[in-house]
């Protein structure tokens, strides 16, 4: 596990808007939200509105929860609250998890709401999605428990990384902080016990 930002500044290249009642990120806002609320909108409705097979409904929802996934890790995390996971192949190898998050000295601030938005669909969804795997269970759908965990990983992944972004970098910074006030401290105490004390 890797936790960096300091060579981080997401959207420097950006120019936001001067007015601050105006979303920076519309689009983006609308795309974090959309494709998992179609997916699970296709999911509770499917046998009310459609009469396709049970095969091209399964595969479509399983589309959209993909492409929600690849939104919201490399897209609306970076845009709307500045945090970024990845993974990467070592040359000896082996993955390691790297957790990013925009730099503090940033001139890009988030928007509260846009910041809002982004955490209540990344926590909200994958509630939802545990409720339907109740729902499926006792309803005796089975057929559609593996779509449910799917869905349930994906969203699970997403907002897992996400908080690991969150976290690590607090903590980061919280561990920065105490190793140099201690270290002040410390070399504070010993310049005082090499002083020559008078009599």
């Amino acid at each position: 596990m890797n936790i960096d930002d300091s060579s981080l500044d997401f959207g420097a290249e950006e120019r936001l808007p001067q007015d601050k009642n105006k979303l920076p990120h519309p689009l983006t806002c609308l795309a974090h939200l959309g494709f998992r609320t179609a997916a699970l909108t296709v999911f509770l409705f499917c046998g009310i509105f459609s009469s396709s097979s049970f095969i091209s409904i399964f595969i479509f929802i399983l589309l959209l929860l993909c492409v929600d996934f690849w939104v919201v890790k490399n897209i609306t995390g970076r845009l709307l609250v500045g945090l970024r996971w990845w993974n990467k192949v070592t040359e000896e190898g082996a993955n390691e998890w790297v957790y990013e998050s925009r730099k503090p000295t940033s001139s890009i601030k988030n928007h509260p709401f846009e910041t809002k938005l982004f955490w209540i669909g990344l926590i909200l969804f994958p509630v939802l999605w545990f409720l339907m795997l109740f729902s499926s269970l006792f309803g005796l759908h089975i057929q559609w428990l593996p779509c449910v965990f799917v869905a349930l990983m994906l969203n699970g992944a997403n907002l897992f990384g996400y908080l690991r972004c969150k976290f690590s970098s607090r903590k980061d910074l919280t561990g920065a902080a105490t190793s140099y006030f201690a270290g002040k401290m410390f070399s504070m105490a010993s310049e005082s016990s090499n002083t020559p004390q008078s009599a």
